[in-house]
């Protein structure tokens, strides 16, 4: 099959984290070549650090960046957006726009830069930075199909695609978005149990993180519901269903419903 992204000169408007990731990604699947990518950053540390670890070329000018490239990602805070859209904007009116910036509706960027750019928002989350990520993608009316399926192979590259309607990305960026922090916690709670009942913590963090792994993939690989398979570890009064009951006392799973619905939340405030 063709590789659909061999025509792109892909440029990144801000050099953060994600953007690294997706760089790295690119790169390791030969998707393009170092001097298929250009990225912009206000951060002389960020621009040093994307050119020595990557070898592509790098610099401060949004303008520049976005005006070399034909598939342009938008990869600042949700803060600034507005300030990079007005110095960018003449820039994109023919580019394939790809918003990876939480929070803000495709409308805020083609209203910024005209209805002739065509504009796909995503919701990557960071364990893309290990290659196991997952994106959410909402497609603009008039995006093409090859636009489509060479910005899947973009985050593809780092991890799980997920297609969603745009009037779900708030709940995406509440889930996956803000998710691995939930699981951060979870992790560090279960490594602090641990070294409560005398295990070392470099052995509780060890098996608290391959734990957690190993049944995330339990879900993903059986395709069962997590009720059921937390029903087969849960023996009738063993350990298992011990702990249980003392996470249904402590709410955990409220808690992280409630999580979830109050990020979701933030997201929406912040896309306004």
């Amino acid at each position: 099959m063709a590789n659909p992204l061999l025509m792109h000169k892909v440029a990144f408007v801000g050099g953060g984290q994600m953007a690294e990731a997706l760089i790295g990604g690119m790169l390791s699947a030969k998707l393009c070549g170092p001097d298929g990518i250009r990225a912009a950053d206000p951060a002389a540390g960020r621009r040093d650090h994307l050119k020595k670890q990557f070898g592509i070329q790098v610099g401060e000018s949004n303008r520049e960046v976005a005006a070399w490239g034909d598939l342009v990602v938008l990869a600042v805070k949700p803060q600034v957006l507005n300030e990079v859209l007005k110095e960018i904007a003449d820039e994109l009116t023919k580019s394939l726009v790809v918003s990876i910036v939480a929070g803000v509706p495709i409308s805020r960027v083609t209203e910024a830069c005209g209805r002739r750019t065509r504009v796909i928002r995503a919701m990557p989350n960071t364990p893309a930075l290990v290659q196991e990520g997952v994106t959410a993608l909402a497609i603009d009316a008039g995006v093409q199909e090859q636009d489509v399926a060479g910005v899947r192979r973009i985050f593809e590259a780092v991890g799980k695609v997920v297609p969603v309607e745009e009037r779900l990305m708030d709940a995406v960026t509440g889930l996956s978005g803000s998710g691995p922090a939930y699981v951060f916690l979870a992790i560090e709670a279960l490594i602090d149990g641990g070294v409560k009942m005398g295990l070392p913590r470099d052995v509780a963090g060890v098996l608290a993180a391959q734990t957690v792994l190993g049944a995330a993939r339990m879900v993903l690989e059986t395709g069962q519901h997590p009720a059921c398979l937390k029903d087969r570890v849960a023996s009738p009064g063993g350990t298992t269903i011990t702990g249980l009951h003392c996470l249904e006392q402590g709410g955990l799973r409220a808690a992280l419903i409630e999580a979830v619905e109050a990020a979701t939340k933030r997201s929406q405030e912040l896309g306004h």
